[in-house]
């Protein structure tokens, strides 16, 4: 099981399993976030616990997700479907920086286009190693 906590301690995520590869986004949240995510389900392989404050885009009528950071110390956990899929379940990444950087060293990196295109771009075999040291 891989853990990640906010700085001050108080919230937490839990992802059991293979985490697969990470996906760095380049769209106008993650960026300035920085943020590092694998994916699930919301209480399935992954679950949030702690106290979480919650930001939805600005200007969007009908925001699709929402990001959840800890209201102490404004790290950000997670982000969070806002619509379940027709199976019933909602999709939710969580941001594996904050996680110890020994479980998360060696772990694959897809390049997401979340600004322009909305494509997955080409692997090019950084890990978050690469990344992030």
């Amino acid at each position: 099981m891989l853990m990640g906590t906010c700085h001050c301690g108080a919230s937490h995520w839990t992802l059991e399993g293979d985490p697969g590869p990470v996906t760095a986004c380049n769209c106008t949240l993650c960026r300035r976030y920085g943020t590092l995510w694998a994916y699930d389900y919301v209480n399935e392989r992954i679950r949030v616990a702690g106290p979480m404050a919650s930001y939805t885009r600005a200007g969007k009528d009908t925001p699709s997700l929402e990001i959840l950071f800890c209201p102490t110390c404004a790290c950000v956990l997670a982000w969070r479907g806002l619509r379940a899929d027709a199976s019933g379940r909602t999709r939710i990444a969580v941001n594996v920086r904050l996680a110890p950087p020994e479980a998360v060293a060696d772990l694959p990196i897809d390049h997401f286009d979340g600004l322009d295109t909305f494509d997955d771009l080409p692997r090019d075999g950084r890990c978050v190693r690469d990344m992030w040291f």
